[in-house]
């Protein structure tokens, strides 16, 4: 047994009105017929209305007939005449009973009310009325107008007219009037709604003569309702590599409408990868027709039209949501082929420095970027000693304090790997290079720069003319570029006018020539500034005193030694007498090495000893030497420190003059090839005195003579 086809008579039969009340005249003719109700069964098949029954009684018998629809309706007729005298009036019981099992039924009582002096009852002028109507018809239109005669007259030939047992659905859609006759439709018929309309009209004369009639309303179709497309099934998200042919969705389309008006075609808007083939009837398959790139579309908006065949013909359009499903299909990019980092010097060490960004167009898991560091340039230390990356943000830090004066640029590869499956990677470059800051202060080389305590002197000549270069301040500055442009600057003289600095070359020269009122000794501050932010300097002082040779300047710097708050008077004896030891010593040698030639008649060994042509009478060199041969205008020079005394010669080379002067082996010329602007020339009223070189470092005064005697005799 196959449930699913069975109806089961589960509803009993029911009328509209379980009361009915008729009234008829005594004097209806036998066959006289009463429509006394229709009862409804919302069962269908054999389970619906099948038949009536009627109470025993000796004036009416019941004829059941049955509707268009199919609706089963029962009459009484009239048999017997009726005698108002002897029955004034008649109750019945009118029984419905479907075909189930077991049989339901449904009762309705009528009540016959027996008038007198009931001639002629009205006559309609059609049995049924039958009206084809178009579901576009306005409300208040016309449907029919039914009508009744009479052949009485007078009051009983007045008719009215009245709807019975109207059904449920035409209730509200149609209006009788009841003295004309005309039916109003009311509200806006449907053709999918309801397609026909049966309905009992009565016509009633007076003194209580009824007459029936039925109506049959029909629904025409027409084209206002457009196609309907339902999704059956959608497979969404779809993977970016489905090849063509892919099933997409599933869907069906229907129109409401019949005839023509519902067959219907449908087709995709736009240019998308996408197709739609008909499957079954009224069922459309979509699947892909090209190659998806979840990149460049992620998403689509398929809309389908589809259209009827009705005129004029009517449109719907479904759209489609369809996701696409991401593919590790990319690598991850960065923005450009190569970066260039800048950090300041003097970083703070674990500080960010830069980040680094790759974009991967996938997404989720496909798209997380995880960054490295896999070579570098560097050799002495591991890469991760000078700079690391976080893992995910791709910072950059620094894990060191650079120094610009140590290290300037290095170079690394840097990975983007995203965390698809497999992996996807690539690699760029990264170049740092470390700015440089005013971090070094200049250092004075020449001459050295004093500390608190000490005094530093050179010899000037009476004679010096203005722009004699008295010394050179020689200075250099670690740092680079704006950082390293070094100016100098007079801050503080005895005689400011008596001397002038250049301020780019450091060269101190007289501004003037030497006059009597001015001090023999003179004391310089000369200040040496970079060009960085914020400026750095260093200073150093001079001191010069004004003669013509070493005795007549050692007096002042005897006073400027015994101004030394640390310097004892036995160290500064001790020194002097050193020095006049070591000077009447070398005299001596000169003289007896001069008598000795000369009586040997070497005139050409004397000639060096003449003075070169371009130097003031009194000053004799070896015939080779040139202007600007010696690495520097060695002048006198006394230093006084704390705890320490001794005679230094400044110049910017003094390791090359103490390992010629003093005795040691070298290679090393005396003479330099640098310009005079490095190293001053000798003036011509100056004195070369070496040995006070020699013996500040602690050299013997045998060993001293004899290294002098070597180089001017270049032994």
């Amino acid at each position: 047994m196959q449930l699913g086809k069975h109806n089961w008579s589960d509803n009993a039969p029911k009328f509209h009105n379980n009361n009915i009340s008729l009234e008829t005249s005594e004097q209806i003719l036998p066959g006289t017929r009463f429509q006394v109700g229709t009862a409804e069964d919302p069962d269908v098949g054999l389970n619906s209305v099948q038949n009536y029954i009627l109470s025993p009684n000796n004036h009416f018998a019941l004829d059941i007939r049955e509707r268009k629809d199919g609706l089963k309706y029962a009459e009484l007729v009239l048999q017997k005449p009726l005698d108002r005298e002897s029955e004034q009036s008649l109750h019945l019981i009118l029984t419905a009973l479907d075909g189930g099992e077991p049989r339901k039924t449904g009762t309705a009582h009528i009540w016959i009310n027996v008038t007198d002096a009931n001639d002629n009852p009205p006559i309609f002028t059609q049995d049924t009325y039958t009206v084809n109507l178009k579901e576009s018809v306005p409300v208040g239109s016309l449907v029919l107008q039914v009508e009744a005669s009479d052949k009485d007259e007078g009051t009983n030939a007045q008719i009215t007219y009245h709807f019975s047992n109207l059904p449920a659905t035409a209730k509200d859609k149609f209006s009788l009037d009841s003295a004309k006759g005309t039916v109003i439709l009311s509200v806006l018929l449907d053709f999918e709604e309801i397609k026909q309309y049966t309905m009992t009209v009565v016509a009633k004369r007076w003194g209580g003569l009824i007459a029936h009639s039925n109506i049959e309303i029909s629904v025409l179709d027409e084209n206002d309702n457009p196609p309907e497309t339902t999704l059956t099934s959608l497979f969404s998200p779809v993977p970016e590599d489905s090849l063509p042919g892919t099933l997409i969705a599933l869907l069906s389309v229907n129109d409401k409408d019949a005839g023509d008006n519902g067959e219907t075609t449908c087709y995709l808007q736009n240019n998308l990868p996408f197709k739609l083939l008909p499957s079954s009837k009224n069922y459309y398959k979509l699947m892909t027709d090209r190659p998806l790139d979840r990149e460049k579309a992620s998403q689509y908006n398929i809309t389908i039209t589809a259209i009827d065949k009705g005129t004029p013909p009517l449109s719907a359009n479904k759209t489609i949501l369809l996701q696409i499903s991401d593919m590790n299909d990319n690598a991850p990019a960065f923005e450009k082929a190569s970066y260039s980092i800048y950090v300041p010097e003097n970083n703070l060490s674990g500080a960010s420095i830069f980040q680094i960004q790759a974009f991967d167009p996938d997404v989720d898991q496909n798209s997380h970027i995880t960054y490295s560091i896999l070579t570098s340039n560097i050799e002495e230390l591991p890469i991760s000693s000078y700079i690391s990356i976080h893992f995910e943000t791709g910072i950059i830090y620094a894990q060191r304090s650079f120094d610009y004066e140590q290290f300037r640029e290095f170079q690394l590869q840097v990975k983007a790997q995203d965390g698809g499956s497999p992996p996807l990677s690539s690699n760029v470059t990264v170049r740092v290079f470390i700015l440089d800051r005013n971090d070094n202060s200049p250092q004075i080389l020449s001459p050295s720069p004093d500390s608190k305590d000490s005094a530093l002197f050179e010899m000037v000549p009476h004679s010096a003319e203005a722009d004699y270069l008295v010394t050179k301040v020689v200075a250099v500055d670690a740092d680079s570029g704006h950082n390293a442009w070094l100016s100098y600057q007079l801050i503080q003289a005895t005689e400011p006018a008596l001397f002038s600095v250049g301020s780019h070359t450091g060269e101190i020269r007289t501004a003037r020539t030497f006059l009597e009122r001015d001090a023999v000794k003179q004391r310089l501050v000369l200040l040496v500034k970079d060009n960085g932010q914020p400026t750095l300097s260093a200073s150093v002082t001079l001191n010069l005193v004004f003669a013509e040779n070493f005795q007549e300047a050692l007096p002042e710097m005897k006073n400027q030694m015994k101004s030394s708050e640390d310097q004892s008077d036995l160290q500064f004896y001790l020194v002097v007498a050193l020095a006049v030891m070591s000077f009447l010593f070398l005299l001596s040698v000169i003289l007896a090495i001069a008598i000795k030639l000369r009586q040997s008649g070497n005139s050409s060994f004397l000639s060096c000893f003449a003075p070169v042509s371009h130097s003031t009478a009194g000053v004799i060199f070896p015939p080779n030497f040139q202007d600007g041969t010696l690495p520097y205008s060695y002048q006198l020079c006394l230093s006084s420190e704390s705890r320490k005394n001794e005679f230094t010669f400044l110049a910017p080379n003094i390791h090359i003059a103490e390992n010629v002067l003093c005795g040691e082996k070298t290679e090393a010329p005396l003479s330099s090839n640098r310009e005079s602007s490095l190293h001053p020339k000798v003036e011509n009223n100056e004195k070369v005195i070496f040995f006070f070189y020699c013996s500040s470092h602690n050299y013997a005064p045998y060993e001293t003579n004899t290294i002098l005697y070597k180089l001017f005799y270049k032994i």
